[in-house]
């Protein structure tokens, strides 16, 4: 009898470990049907189009967090192309060059900027987005004029935020974290970036955080000379 335990046990245990690797190894699959639900409703497709990005473009995440939107920038310009993906956190920053070494995605280059400098190269960039970070931004100006500069003459700003009445002190915009949609077109404006137009926005299936989504130029002085 005991040496048909023990047989039992033999068997049973190959077994046992092949379904604990399988379980491990959907684990994975979480992650994709996650990214896949968030797509739905967040539409980076739709985003990037309305932004006029392409192969072979040079494009900013400013504020990229764990990189969301770098990811399917990185996929969306290509290998010619170039993602500046910056944060001022530095395990944030840390996690997109992980995960862009990993993957090969040469074109992806994370950047750690500061509260008021994104550190982009000059006049290079031919949009730039921001999603759900331009509310936390205090030196919101030198911010602005910072990727001013980073833009390409006739280069593209996209700001995607939660909204809030235009009633109250800025700081208690950043405790709330959101911003009046107004704040953000006047401080644009004050800081040389021309309205374009206000795109479709985000409607999350599981909260009322409703984002809007806002589209700006750095004219081209260029063309009046």
């Amino acid at each position: 009898m005991r040496s048909l335990c023990y047989e039992s046990k033999k068997r049973i245990l190959p077994l046992f470990l092949l379904l604990a690797a399988l379980s491990c190894a959907v684990v994975p699959l979480s992650g994709q049907d996650d990214s896949k639900a968030r797509d739905s409703w967040q539409r980076p497709q739709e985003v990037m189009d309305a932004l006029g990005i392409k192969q072979g473009s040079i494009v900013g995440d400013i504020g990229a967090g764990g990189g969301y939107f770098t990811f399917h920038l990185a996929a969306r310009v290509g290998p010619r192309g170039k993602v500046y993906a910056e944060d001022i956190l530095e395990g944030e920053v840390n996690k997109i060059r992980e995960r862009a070494a990993k993957e090969g995605l040469a074109q992806i280059e994370a950047v750690l900027g500061t509260k008021d400098d994104p550190r982009l190269p000059a006049e290079s960039l031919d949009a730039i987005l921001i999603v759900n970070a331009y509310h936390e931004m205090r030196e919101h100006d030198a911010m602005l004029l910072a990727i001013l500069r980073g833009l390409k003459p006739g280069g593209i700003l996209g700001i995607i935020d939660a909204p809030a009445k235009p009633d109250e002190p800025r700081e208690k915009y950043f405790e709330r974290h959101r911003i009046p949609e107004q704040f953000v077109r006047d401080d644009a404006t004050r800081c040389g970036f021309s309205f374009v137009r206000q795109a479709p926005g985000f409607n999350p299936p599981d909260n009322d955080r409703n984002y809007f989504f806002l589209i700006f130029q750095k004219l081209d002085n260029r063309s009046t000379h």
